[in-house]
């Protein structure tokens, strides 16, 4: 059921943040935010009808990115685990897009063109203490503890994880191939923990109507460095889930007590359904791979743009999300420097309760 709106008011090169957000999340008194243009997190004050009081930090302030800080990171997940804020790059290639602007020549040259931005490829964490990002501190609860931004280790192209996906029975011909993103290659839409696990959601590739999840661990290898830690009976990298969603790919997860909440859409840049999915975390610690969530809320289908990219359980309410948008279209940008994200009750089942 939808709610009132709420407006989201920036400050700080805001047509560009406003425009682009791709994920976000609820911790404390705020929003954190993160844009599919930026290499940059966003912070608001939430105050229900809207959320202002906009700080912006560049993440290049924090971890050592391979690229330019004015590259696109291309966030698309953030998570909250301990004091420390997570967030992850969507991992994926890129293809030029088409300009009604340029001529057909200069059209078809831009759809060949395939590119590769190292700072996609990031998978990290910054500690975050009351409502502030540090590069390292002590742990609030544990003064023997030292909080450190660290990411996942790199490699001359992507990183540890992309270098084992290379290999993986599913998705590796994906990599090899070099697909973009948005033409149902590796794209990472998703980032959520269930206990010390990492859960990342594929927007793509969607195999034959199932979209991946993958579980993963995370440990410190060295400061500032994080490495895979091998998971499972099987002393696996990683451990694959399929989820039933109706032959979308995920574009956000989102915790519900004992539920994974799923943010579900079209694969490529296409207009068409926009789902919500539950699954409960206890089903993802079974043998069974193939799972079929259930549908939880359809959001209204729109064309043209307001694609969306995010969503966070409101922590004040406990059965309210907050979804924002991609591409908003004209009628969400209320002033200047906001824009509208909706508000949903969730269905009032046992699902979800802790």
């Amino acid at each position: 059921m939808s709610q009132p709106p709420c407006l989201l008011k920036f400050e700080t090169r805001a047509d560009e943040v406003r425009t682009s957000l791709s994920a976000i999340r609820h911790i404390g008194s705020h929003l954190w935010l993160g844009c599919d243009e930026t290499a940059t997190l966003e912070r608001l004050t939430y105050r229900g009808d809207h959320a202002d009081d906009h700080h912006h930090f560049a993440i290049a302030d924090y971890l050592h990115l391979p690229s330019s800080s004015d590259e696109e990171i291309d966030i698309e997940g953030i998570a909250y685990s301990d004091y420390y804020l997570w967030f992850v790059g969507s991992h994926s290639l890129k293809r030029k897009s088409y300009k009604p602007e340029k001529t057909p020549a200069d059209n078809l040259k831009r759809l060949r063109k395939i590119e590769r931005q190292e700072n996609r490829y990031t998978l990290g964490r910054i500690p975050l203490v009351n409502g502030q990002l540090y590069p390292f501190c002590s742990h609030p609860k544990n003064p023997d503890i030292t909080l450190t931004a660290a990411q996942l280790k790199r490699r001359k192209t992507g990183n540890e994880l992309t270098k084992q996906l290379e290999h993986d029975r599913y998705l590796g011909d994906f990599l090899k191939a070099n697909i973009p993103g948005k033409d149902n290659g590796l794209d990472i839409e998703g980032l959520a923990f269930n206990g010390d696990r990492l859960l990342l959601g594929l927007r793509g590739p969607v195999l034959r109507g199932w979209a991946v999840l993958l579980e993963l661990q995370l440990v410190e290898d060295k400061p500032g460095m994080l490495k895979l830690q091998k998971i499972g009976d099987k002393q696996q990298p990683y451990i694959r889930h399929f989820l039933n969603l109706n032959g979308l790919g995920i574009r956000d997860l989102c915790p519900w007590n004992n539920t994974l909440l799923v943010l579900a859409g079209p694969t490529m840049a296409l207009d068409g359904p926009l789902q919500v999915f539950s699954i409960p975390f206890a089903d993802l610690k079974t043998d069974q791979r193939l799972h079929h969530p259930s549908l939880a809320i359809e959001l209204p289908e729109t064309s043209g743009g307001n694609r969306a990219e995010g969503l966070t359980l409101l922590e004040s309410s406990t059965e309210e999300i907050l979804v924002v948008y991609d591409a908003p279209t004209s009628p969400r940008l209320q002033k200047t420097g906001a824009v509208s994200a909706d508000r949903f009750l969730l269905p009032k089942t046992d699902i979800g309760l802790g």
